[in-house]
């Protein structure tokens, strides 16, 4: 009798949960123990490592908003469970099949944006090497080889097949939603004020603003799908549900940072349907960035000198993410900021090394820019911010390949939507375009692309 090898692959698999079924059984009578009954679960997503490592990636998809944080004293890090795991064995696999078949897709091998992470995952190789603490780094640019290889050399592929883009989207925003329901449920027995806003998403979530940039991520995604052409009315009907409970989730996950995206996109968007070039576009970001960086001890100067204390009225709420004397907070992320300008200058090529930033700021606070919630171990966090980050670790440099980065995937996007001919990938690829911006411009004020919460959907 003949088989397909897709018959085979599953009778194998059959036999084999069979096999630790009855083994389960086995110690669960005899030995009065539960544990081997994981075993089979293992088995599972070991079969599918070796036959479909797409089914691999989308089921880490779904369970990255519904990961928790652990800590293992063993290795002296904190690990997402099961996500970061199984990307951990995603790389191996994806490396392993690499150095033994000696191929890999031309096109994504050799595309600029490759070229880019290339670039980055080299500069932060070079600055481990001359890192302050070069085991803090190796350990960082690790964590960042096992998030990047399983969503972009491995889920690039995989995205040719429009459907699993939609699967990937789909799949993270119904986990996403079910955080969503449970924070609001804890927030309602709270009466949902804003000091309970920051914690009621834990576990899922540690930071009510990593929280709020996911959820600013996909509201340009769920938007977009009532658009969809060829989707039929009710399940554009059904997006509803979803659209409206995440627009719900934002306003009390009280974000400013998420807002701020949030109206950016909508910016890019007006543009772009009034044809606005984008050259100009991207010339204007420039500008205003390098003026930042030139004028931020005025523009930090000036921001001290606002006096109003955050709210939870919207229009004072947008406003105190320029009001920072009396909220501390905003007090403690321009002490950040500073300190981050601080150890750049004293290391302007090198850096002090990817991932050191917390270990190393505490000296470079003044006493002046301290705030009640800053120690004087300098313990507690990153420089929240995406590029004030890259440029105290890795110089000029780091900051320089996270802008081309950003840069590149958002014209790539805009691109891809001017010049399709396709509706389906013109519509898709613009809201997904405006769901990163929204992170883009949030990573000014914080940093998550080194969690898979937000390193996997951006």
């Amino acid at each position: 009798m003949h088989f397909s090898a897709k018959t085979k692959n599953n009778i194998v698999l059959y036999l084999l949960v069979a096999l630790f079924l009855s083994a389960g059984f086995y110690f669960l009578l005899k030995k009065e123990t539960l544990w081997f009954f994981v075993l089979p679960l293992v088995l599972i997503i070991a079969y599918y490592y070796v036959v479909s490592l797409d089914k691999v990636l989308l089921f880490i998809t779904f369970f990255t908003p519904l990961a928790i944080n652990f800590q293992d004293p063993r290795i002296g890090a904190t690990l997402s469970i099961p996500t970061e795991p199984l990307m951990f064995g995603v790389m191996i696999v994806f490396l392993g099949n690499l150095l033994l078949e000696r191929s890999y897709n031309r096109h994504v091998a050799r595309h600029p944006l490759s070229y880019l992470i290339y670039f980055s995952l080299l500069w932060m190789l070079i600055t481990s090497f001359t890192s302050h603490l070069p085991l803090v780094s190796f350990k960082h640019l690790l964590s960042r080889i096992w998030f990047v290889v399983p969503f972009y050399f491995v889920a690039v592929p995989m995205f040719r097949n429009k459907k699993n883009i939609h699967r990937f989207l789909w799949l993270y925003m119904i986990a996403l939603s079910g955080v969503v329901v449970y924070t609001l449920i804890r927030h309602a027995a709270h009466g949902f004020d804003e000091e309970s806003g920051h914690w009621v998403m834990s576990p899922f979530y540690n930071d009510h603003t990593a929280y709020g940039a996911a959820l600013a991520l996909y509201l340009p995604v769920l938007a977009g799908y009532l658009f969809y052409p060829g989707l039929s009315l009710v399940k554009k009907l059904l997006t509803l549900p979803f659209l409206t409970l995440f627009i719900v989730a934002v306003i009390f996950s009280y974000t400013r940072a998420a807002w701020l995206g949030i109206g950016v996109a909508g910016v890019v968007l007006l543009l772009v349907l009034l044809h606005i070039r984008f050259r100009w576009v991207i010339v204007g970001a420039v500008v205003l960035v390098a003026m930042g960086f030139i004028f931020y001890q005025p523009i930090l100067n000036r921001m001290e000198k606002n006096r109003q204390n955050s709210s939870t009225n919207m229009e004072r709420h947008l406003q105190s993410m320029t009001n920072v004397s009396s909220d501390a907070s905003n007090m403690e992320r321009l002490n950040r900021w500073a300190s981050a300008i601080r150890m750049f200058k004293q290391r302007p090529w090198l850096g002090w090394g990817p991932g050191t930033y917390q270990f190393i700021y505490a000296p470079f606070q003044l006493a002046s820019e301290r705030t009640v919630i800053s120690t004087n171990f300098g313990d507690r966090g990153t420089a929240h911010s995406e590029y004030l980050g890259p440029l105290s670790e890795e110089g000029v440099f780091g900051l320089l390949s996270i802008l081309a980065l950003f840069g590149y995937t958002v014209y790539l996007g805009l691109m891809l939507y001017h010049r399709a001919e396709d509706k389906e990938v013109r519509v898709m690829s613009l809201v997904i375009t405006l769901g990163l911006i929204t992170y883009f411009v949030h990573g000014f004020l914080n940093n998550f692309l080194d969690t898979d919460k937000l390193s996997v959907p951006v």
